[in-house]
């Protein structure tokens, strides 16, 4: 830990006979700064009305105190790590566990905390529940803010611009949406009504900014805006000047990074953490305590920060980009280096004849349908090859244009005051192209990427917009290895907890995608739920006859097993799906006097839909949710609101995942078995949340029905069944 020590072991001045009692003098500190913590969580239970002892509740609260107390944060020579990965079942209550013990440690180091989660849900319950709760209980007093990424911000100067100065119309229109080259079906909104709708939103943004009733967060808008209309005016870093912006006092997104550079604890999310890598967005993560709750999504979400596409059909904006870049240029008197005009004739070109191979081997290998088409092993095909030489190469030229005239511009902003308000337009209309080219950059660059790990490379046609959108994509294959480098590598001080971090029973599969396997400085400890499985509940498998490998036929007897198991509903019942193909041809098998009782994901928001399922039970009516993997992981259904949780299929990933597809063709190619190593055990991580959506408090009644018969007659089934909660567990014929 950090402590002000006059003396570092090891040091000249620390003869060998001191060192013992400088050991024990650290690790006594850190015994009392683990203790001071963990009383001021006892402090919190014990202030909670109704509250219930729970032992691993409290088990949870001493390894975050341990934890968080030794591992040493800011300036040290030789800094102790510590990482403890917690699992935490149903009702153990962990926010309470890590909150209350991680900010009490905190404010006695002078620290800060650091909470970051996978959903929104999460992150209200934060900040409109627990950490209001604490602030409540707790002796010492603690501020709290959220942290969203910039462009959740509106740009003041933008908004002004298109509100104000009677801008072009052209400038209401963000480049990256303009129509796509290859235009299908369906009638895009007209440019005409389109810019009447923006004038309206704008004018009203501008008129709630004036006079005080918004701050700027598109999250406190009375209305949600459509994300293309807000992408006009966010607040985006390509676009932003920072201190040489003439509004940068009562920016927005700047007056919210104040708020959090006063709180002691800042709660975000996983994306933004990872995307704020080596910036200084958040707190430096060797100088505060981490909490990465919901952390079994770390690994997916550092696959989605590493990946990089293109889009190979619309390519209107590389006929705007060299137009800026000589307005923009000859604004500042300057030449460019670069014949821009050529190079992005040259750009398009390139990007055009790649799209022509794309949907040529795209339609070739789907039979002219819209679909994936992945690089086996890795490789880029001979013939694609040069084109994307040619992009890569072009585009890199661009860039450095775009670059020298950006610096150019800051340059001047900052050595004349008199040019901020030009200055920060010229940025921002620059500032707009730069994150198409950046995309067009980095996937050239990792198509052509090739070493003893491959990349997943694929090119995708998707016409499900009403046009043709042709792109090319590159992503890493082992997530681990990113968060290793990029993340483990800063974080001193912290706690990766989830109710469902073990798969088949063990943290194995999980310390392994997460990058923190085979290290000295990681714990692992699993909390059991309170709740008496056996007794609330039971497991139940349906043997169909059909093997649910064929598909047509397991689906049509599990249908009908479904609709059986419905009439047997009284109030609530939750049934989730592995497809949508599967989930809809339930729905065509409802009965008539069922209809009523079905409420279908994706026909109302989710927050309509699931008003609407407790006020029919709360009716006395019965209700069920149909949904999938979404809803198999996040929603809240106690007591009544669940009282069967029905299972169409074991939760298997698509076999078409373009990633998942390369990284198993990586490890047979190394004598591996993918589907032992990597299948299993992520679809056990699968199902022990959706099983987790039966129980949720001590008095609930729920019993699971599952409909697929491998989870018993497989070894790897029973493999899964041996990590899921200790449901008393039965089997039916269908």
């Amino acid at each position: 830990m950090n402590v002000a020590l006059p003396l570092y072991l090891g040091s000249p001045a620390c003869p060998q006979a001191s060192k013992q009692l400088l050991l024990d003098w650290i690790f006594l500190d850190s015994a009392l700064l683990a203790q001071r913590s963990l009383s001021a969580f006892e402090q919190v239970v014990a202030a909670t009305p109704g509250f219930k002892a729970r032992p691993g509740q409290h088990a949870m609260a001493q390894c975050v105190a341990h934890t968080l107390a030794v591992a040493d944060l800011g300036e040290h020579p030789n800094p102790t790590r510590a990482i403890a990965v917690i699992q935490a079942g149903t009702g153990v209550g962990k926010s309470a566990a890590y909150a209350s013990t991680a900010i009490a440690l905190a404010l006695e180091r002078k620290t800060r905390v650091l909470i970051s989660t996978a959903t929104v849900a999460l992150q209200e319950q934060l900040m409109g529940k627990d950490l209001p709760a604490l602030a409540q209980c707790m002796d010492q007093p603690f501020a709290y803010a959220l942290a969203k990424g910039r462009g959740r911000y509106v740009c003041k100067l933008k908004l002004e611009r298109l509100v104000g100065s009677g801008a072009d119309s052209d400038e209401l229109f963000d480049p990256d949406e303009d129509a796509p080259n290859m235009p299908r079906a369906g009638q895009a909104l007209s440019h005409e009504a389109l810019q009447e709708r923006r004038t309206r939103l704008f004018e009203t943004m501008a008129t709630l900014l004036a006079n005080g009733s918004w701050q700027g967060d598109r999250d406190t808008l009375p209305q949600a805006p459509d994300a293309r209309d807000w992408s006009v005016v966010a607040a985006e870093r390509h676009t932003c000047t920072v201190r040489h912006c003439p509004r940068f006092r009562d920016c927005s997104y700047y007056q919210a990074r104040q708020r959090l550079s006063d709180a002691n604890v800042i709660v975000a999310n996983h994306d933004l953490v990872l995307a704020s890598l080596g910036t200084k967005t958040l707190p430096d993560l060797d100088n505060c305590l981490v909490i990465f709750d919901e952390g079994h999504h770390l690994p997916a979400v550092a696959l989605d920060q590493f990946a990089s596409s293109m889009d190979l059909s619309n390519l209107r904006w590389l006929d705007k980009l060299p137009k800026v870049l000589g307005e923009v240029s000859s604004a500042l008197q300057l030449e460019l280096q670069q014949d821009t005009t050529t190079l992005a004739s040259q750009l398009k070109g390139a990007l055009t004849q790649l799209a022509r191979m794309a949907m040529d081997r795209v339609h070739a290998s789907t039979g002219g349908k819209d679909g994936t088409l992945r690089f086996a092993n890795g490789i880029l095909p001979d013939d694609l090859t040069e084109p994307v030489t040619l992009i890569h190469g072009h585009a890199q030229g661009l860039s450095k244009a775009l670059e020298a005239l950006s610096g150019e511009i800051r340059q001047r902003a900052r050595e004349d005051a008199s040019q901020a308000v030009q200055c920060a337009q010229w940025y921002a209309r620059l500032g707009a192209l730069a994150p198409r080219l950046d995309g067009v950059c980095a996937t050239a660059s990792l198509l052509l990427e090739h070493g003893p790990q491959p990349l997943a490379k694929w090119l995708c046609a998707d016409s499900e917009s009403h046009f043709l959108v042709l792109s090319a994509h590159a992503c890493p294959i082992v997530p681990g290895d990113l968060l290793r480098q990029f993340l483990w590598s800063q974080v001193r001080a912290a706690v990766v907890t989830s109710a469902s971090l073990t798969s088949c029973g063990s943290f194995d599969y999980f310390l392994h995608e997460a990058g923190l396997s085979d290290s000295p400085d990681v714990q692992a400890l699993a909390v059991t739920s309170p709740f008496d499985y056996a007794t609330q509940g039971s497991l139940r498998v349906v043997r169909t006859a059909a093997h649910p490998r064929d598909a047509a036929a397991y689906t049509a007897e599990m249908v009908q097993a479904l609709m059986a198991d419905l009439a047997q509903v009284h109030h609530g019942a939750l049934a989730l799906f592995t497809s949508r193909v599967q989930m809809q041809q339930a729905c065509e098998s409802i009965p008539g006097y069922l209809q009523d009782m079905v409420l279908v994901q994706g026909t109302q928001s989710r927050a309509r839909l699931l008003a609407s399922h407790a006020e029919r039970v709360a009716a006395g009516l019965p209700s069920v949710l149909f949904g999938l993997q979404s809803f198999g992981e996040g929603l809240d259904l106690p007591g009544t609101l669940c009282e069967t949780l029905f299972i169409a299929k074991l939760p298997f990933t698509p076999p078409s995942d373009p990633v998942d597809e390369a990284r198993a063709e990586w490890l047979r190619s190394l004598g591996r078995d993918p589907f032992n190593e990597l299948v299993v055990p992520a679809t056990g991580i699968k199902l022990l949340q959706w099983t987790g959506r039966a129980i949720r408090t001590e008095e609930d009644r729920a019993q699971v029905i599952c409909y697929d018969r491998r989870l018993v007659e497989q070894a790897y089934g029973r493999r899964m069944l041996a990590g899921l909660p200790p449901y008393r567990l039965e089997q039916r014929a269908p």
